[in-house]
C-alpha cells in the first residue's frame, strides 16, 4: 500500500486519530491501524505523527477508486436547455471551453439533454463546439434530477472528458453536485474565472471564499474529470459561426435510465413584472443609501426611462426593500449588461462579485471614498435624492427629441 504504520515507533497518542478526517484509523492493542477501505491517503496523519510512525510512499499513492487521469481528453459543457431551448450560460461556457481546449490541445464538446432538441445542436457548434452528444427523450423533456444525473455520469464514463463545466444555475448546482459524487470527482462551485495550469495542465479554478473577502483558486490532481460550475454572465458569450462544422453524437439509453422516485406534475414559470435582471442590457441598481423600500419607486423611474430593470444589494433585500429575485452579488445574481447605476451602493466586495463585468459602470454615492468609485467608469458624488431624478428628467428630454 502507499501508506503504512511503523509498529516500532508507533506509542499509540491517537493523535493520527483525531486529524484523520475519514475516520480511517484506530488504535488497537496500542498501536495505530488504517482502515484502506475509508483511507485515502491525504497524508493528514503522517505530518500529524512526533514519531515519525506512519510513512506515505508517494510513488505509490493514487487514491483507491481514482481514474487512470491520463486515459481523459475533452473539455465539456452541460448545455442546459428550458423548454427545448439552450440558455444563454451554455453558450457562455462554450466560449471559455473553446479557450481551456485550445491550451490543453484538446477537443470541446457539449452535452444537449432534453426532448425534440436536435435542432438545437447546430447552434451549439457554431458556438464552438467540435462534438455534441444528444439525448433526446420525452423523459428528459422538463429537468429531473435523477433522470439526468445517470445519463450524464453514463456518457461521462463512455467518453472520460477531462473537464467538464455547467452554469451555477438551479439546474445545474443540483445537477452536478449529484454527478460529481457518483463518479467520485472534485467540483468546484460558483467560479468566477477559469484557466489552465501550463506546466501542470490543471484546471485553475478561482472563485471568492470567506464571504467574498478573498478569491481562491482551486485545483484537483488527483480526480477527473475536473468539474465547475460558473456564474452566468461572467464569461462573454462568444459569437456564432453559421460556417462552423462539427459533429452530433447521438446517445441512446435503455428506459431504466430515466427512472425517477419522484414525479414531475407541473412546472410553474415565475412571472415577472419588471425585466429580467441576469438578461438586462442596462440595470439600475441601489444599495442601502437609497434609505427604504420607498425610495426605489425613484430607480424604477429610472429603469423604466432607460429601458432597464432594477436590481439591488444584499443589504437591501435582507431589510426587506426588494425580493431576492433582484439580488446582485456573490449570493445573488451575477450580471454583466452594457450600462449598470450603482446608486447609493457602497461597493464591498460581495456586491463587486456579482456586477464588475459590466461594460459601463456609473456609480453615484455621496462618499468620495466609497470602493464603488475603484471600478467605475463614471462616478457621481452626490445625493442619490438629487441626482437621479435629474437624470431622469435629462433621459425623457431626449426621448422627446
Amino acid at each position: 500500500m502507499g501508506i503504512q504504520v511503523i509498529t516500532e515507533k508507533c506509542t499509540g497518542c491517537t493523535v493520527c486519530v483525531k486529524t484523520c478526517p475519514f475516520g480511517a484509523i484506530t488504535v488497537i492493542n496500542k498501536k495505530a491501524v488504517i482502515d484502506f477501505n475509508k483511507c485515502t491517503l491525504c497524508g493528514a496523519c503522517v505530518s500529524a505523527c512526533k514519531f515519525n510512525a506512519i510513512f506515505l510512499d508517494k510513488s505509490q499513492s493514487q487514491i483507491k477508486g481514482t481514474p487512470d487521469i491520463s486515459s481523459y481528453k475533452g473539455v465539456w459543457v452541460f448545455a442546459e436547455q428550458k423548454k427545448g431551448k439552450v440558455q444563454s450560460v451554455a453558450f457562455e461556457l462554450i466560449g471559455k471551453a473553446s479557450e481551456l481546449a485550445a491550451k490543453l490541445k484538446t477537443h470541446t464538446a457539449a452535452v444537449l439533454l432534453g426532448h425534440d432538441i436536435e435542432h438545437q445542436a447546430q447552434e451549439l457548434i457554431c458556438a464552438g463546439a467540435d462534438t455534441v452528444y444528444v439525448v433526446d427523450y420525452p423523459q428528459l423533456a422538463s429537468f429531473q434530477d435523477e433522470p439526468y444525473t445517470n445519463v450524464l455520469v453514463k456518457l461521462i464514463a463512455k467518453y472520460k472528458p477531462e473537464i467538464v463545466l455547467s452554469g451555477a444555475t438551479f439546474i445545474g448546482r443540483s445537477l452536478i453536485s449529484r454527478v460529481a459524487i457518483k463518479i467520485n470527482a472534485g467540483l468546484t462551485a460558483d467560479c468566477t474565472g477559469l484557466d489552465i495550469d501550463h506546466e501542470k495542465k490543471l484546471l485553475l479554478q478561482t472563485r471568492p471564499a470567506f464571504g467574498g473577502n478573498i478569491m481562491a483558486t482551486i485545483v484537483t490532481p488527483n480526480h477527473r474529470p475536473q468539474m465547475s460550475t460558473v456564474r452566468h454572465k461572467v464569461m462573454p458569450q462568444p459569437p456564432l459561426d453559421k460556417n462552423r462544422k462539427g459533429k452530433i453524437v447521438k446517445e441512446t439509453f435503455p428506459l431504466e435510465c430515466f427512472a425517477s422516485r419522484s414525479k414531475l406534475l407541473d412546472v410553474v414559470e415565475e412571472v415577472e413584472s419588471l425585466v429580467n435582471i441576469a438578461e438586462a442590457d442596462i440595470i439600475v441598481s441601489g444599495g442601502r443609501g437609497m434609505g427604504g423600500h420607498e425610495n426605489f419607486k425613484l430607480l424604477e423611474e429610472l429603469a423604466q426611462v432607460v429601458g432597464g430593470a432594477v436590481g439591488a444589494s444584499r443589504a437591501v433585500v435582507d431589510a426587506g426593500w426588494m425580493p431576492y429575485s433582484h439580488q446582485v452579488g456573490q449570493t445573488g445574481r451575477t450580471v454583466a449588461p452594457k450600462v449598470y447605476f450603482a446608486c447609493g451602493i457602497s461597493g464591498q466586495i460581495q456586491h463587486l462579485v456579482g456586477m464588475q463585468s459590466s461594460k459601463t459602470i456609473i456609480a453615484i454615492n455621496k462618499d468620495p471614498d466609497a470602493p464603488i468609485f475603484k471600478i467605475a467608469t463614471y462616478g457621481i458624488v452626490g445625493d442619490v435624492f438629487q441626482v437621479v431624478p435629474e437624470l431622469i428628467k435629462k433621459f425623457k428630454e431626449k426621448l422627446k427629441k
